[in-house]
């Protein structure tokens, strides 16, 4: 599907409305709430912060991160629908009374961007989401100082169409990123072919998952190869119908626990290495902005870990599952699926297993932490964390045995809901968004942090939907629409899925099959199955009506079929013969990187960076 590009906002009208052009429609039901005015306008910079209980009015612009005015966020979609009121952040967080010096430490003066990724981190296993038990402190800390986007959900909870829904702002059905075995066209603009084109140097350290022979997708520079395969090798089959996958078995469980060293920690430890010296090499040589993504793959499964991050927990520390267990049944048909798919029927986990796997995932979690804090300590040694905007995400979370489940593929919270935090220095203030997001605001954010699409429209930034997150941070609610719509058109399930969080409920719509209603402020751990009763019948027909609106599932599942069919007949023509792999591999080291035998100034500059001046920033 085409979606009206974002941008064209005039100056000082409202802020964009994050437009999912399939799951658009009308007002929200809950009633807005007052929230706290915290930013200055112009005239009001040298003085205090004005008073509580006012709105802000000054929408659709963000300071210039350059330094000079402001930067116009993109409009609402032209010919999107208006959207009724939404429910209000309690405190805007974008500091628009904070200085805007420009630099003059680095060369260019714009703000560089690192992005950090895990892979199958859910939200709920963070402290910064409400869980006191996890060890983050680099996360703790970047969230304290940072926005915390409380409800962000991944746009489909497998690796490969989650990335690159991520990065392309569209829907896995629009861009036919089905799943862990479908390619992303060289032709679908992303992120960083928009960053590119105004001047950043985009470098990815770790993993995107891509399929095909475009393994760059905008990227200037891969620092590593990827983890997974870059071929059609795990195209699924619907036509199969419901099967046991034993590649994706819980039965792998049992080996849950610890370890002396794993591909994964291999992996990471590179995917750390290169993106901390990509760091320091641009604080020597800062010709151009930089887009750091630093891709983690922890904590995906196989849930092992060293005893270092494992003895950080004692025996007890760990909850079990707050939810039960349905026998397959008992369950919706889309969730028997994938518990089939991951044969719970077959080899169903002990709770000693439990126990023992959810211990090694926090220990992780962990692991990932101290990465985290690698790249900001990096950031802070070369002088660089007081102008660059940090990210932090996953592409999806982890079921954990919640519902009686693990892994991914479904649209339970654990699965689908994301960590989204946002440190920015002098631009964003600390502190919590509480309306509902998406990945596909990431690419519209990014532009805007960047100071793309402000006066004028670029032709890559307009195909993004979803909407900056900047106006949301800074209490620009009125135009927000407060929802996020997710696909799983994957393996494991045998009919299209769909799902819609607007406001308190949450909405699944599964071809050929009953839908599911949650309403997860009365229910956060959706245990009450709401679809059908009659009080709540009004809020399922509108929600069902904006899952399919815009959406056929007959076209989608068609095309799924289709497109399957096509890339198993590929995979096997290039099984034959002569192999001529896509995955990437880096490029070695530059001969000389290491030799000491340049004495021109430009080369002592390269080979030593001067401690950061503190009192630049005081």
């Amino acid at each position: 599907m085409e979606g009206a590009p974002p941008g064209g906002g005039a100056p000082g009208t409202a802020g964009p409305s994050a437009v999912y052009p399939s799951c658009a429609s009308g007002p929200h039901p809950a009633q807005p709430r007052p929230i706290r005015r915290m930013i200055a306008t112009p005239a009001e910079k040298t003085a205090s912060i004005a008073p509580a209980n006012e709105i802000h009015s000054a929408a659709g612009s963000v300071p210039d991160p350059s330094g000079g005015g402001t930067a116009q966020i993109p409009s609402r979609p032209v010919g999107a629908p208006t959207p009724g009121p939404r429910r209000r952040s309690s405190e805007p967080l974008i500091d628009s009374a904070a200085p805007t010096r420009r630099r003059t430490t680095s060369r260019h003066p714009a703000v560089n961007i690192v992005l950090i990724m895990a892979d199958q981190l859910a939200a709920s296993v963070l402290p910064c989401y409400g869980n006191p038990v996890a060890r983050t402190p680099h996360l703790d800390t970047l969230a304290e100082a940072g926005c915390v986007f409380e409800h962000a959900y991944c746009n489909s909870p497998i690796c490969a169409a989650s990335r690159a829904s991520m990065m392309t702002g569209r829907l896995p059905s629009e861009i036919g990123v089905y799943d862990n075995g479908a390619e992303l066209p060289a032709a679908a603009p992303t992120f960083c072919h928009a960053l590119r084109r105004h001047g950043y140097r985009t470098v990815l350290s770790g993993k995107m998952h891509f399929v095909g022979p475009d393994q760059l997708h905008g990227f200037e520079e891969r620092l590593t190869t990827d983890i997974y395969p870059s071929g059609f090798d795990w195209t699924p089959d619907w036509n199969d119908g419901c099967v046991h996958n034993p590649g994706a078995s819980v039965r792998d469980l049992d080996a849950a626990g610890l370890c002396a060293g794993s591909l994964q920690i291999d992996y990471d430890e590179e995917v750390a290495f290169q993106a901390v010296r990509c760091i320091y090499d641009h604080a020597r040589q800062p010709e151009r902005p930089l887009f750091l993504c630093a891709s983690f793959t922890h904590p995906h499964d196989p849930f092992i870990i060293t005893p270092e991050y494992w003895n950080l927990y004692r025996d007890g520390d760990i909850p079990p599952p707050r939810t039960r267990a349905l026998a397959l049944e008992a369950m919706h048909p889309y969730a028997r699926w994938v518990g089939v798919h991951h044969e719970l029927d077959l080899f169903p986990p002990t709770p000693e297993v439990v126990t023992r796997t959810r211990h090694a995932y926090y220990g992780m979690v962990s692991y990932l932490d101290a990465k985290v804090g690698q790249i900001l300590r990096a950031l802070r040694q070369a002088g660089l964390a007081e102008r660059t905007a940090v990210l932090f995400t996953s592409d999806h979370g982890e079921m954990l045995g919640e519902h009686g489940m693990w892994y991914k593929r479904v649209f339970y919270e654990d699965a689908a809901r994301v960590p989204l935090l946002l440190r920015w220095p002098e631009r964003v203030r600390a502190g919590r968004v509480p309306q509902v997001c998406s990945l596909l605001d990431l690419a519209p954010t990014l532009c805007a942090i960047a100071g793309i699409g402000g006066s004028g429209r670029d032709p890559v930034a307009a195909q993004f939907h979803g909407a900056s997150l900047l106006p949301l941070a800074a209490g620009q609610v009125r135009n927000w629409r407060d929802e996020a719509c997710a696909e799983y058109l994957g393996e494991g399930v045998i009919q299209p899925c769909r799902m819609l969080r607007r406001g308190r409920y949450k909405a699944v719509f599964v071809r050929d099959e009953p839908g599911q209603l949650f309403d997860l402020e009365a229910d956060p751990l959706e245990q009450h199955d709401l679809a059908g009763l009659p009080e709540v019948a009004a809020v399922e027909a509108e929600l069902r009506a904006a899952l399919v609106r815009g959406f056929d599932p007959d076209a989608v599942n068609s095309a799924v079929r289709q497109s399957q069919a096509i890339r198993r007949a590929l995979a096997s023509a290039l099984a034959s013969g002569r192999a001529h792999p896509w995955d990437f591999l880096p490029a070695p080291p530059e001969p000389g990187r290491y030799v000491r035998r340049e004495t021109v100034p430009s080369a002592a500059r390269r080979r030593h960076l001067p401690v950061p001046d503190r009192s630049a920033d005081e």
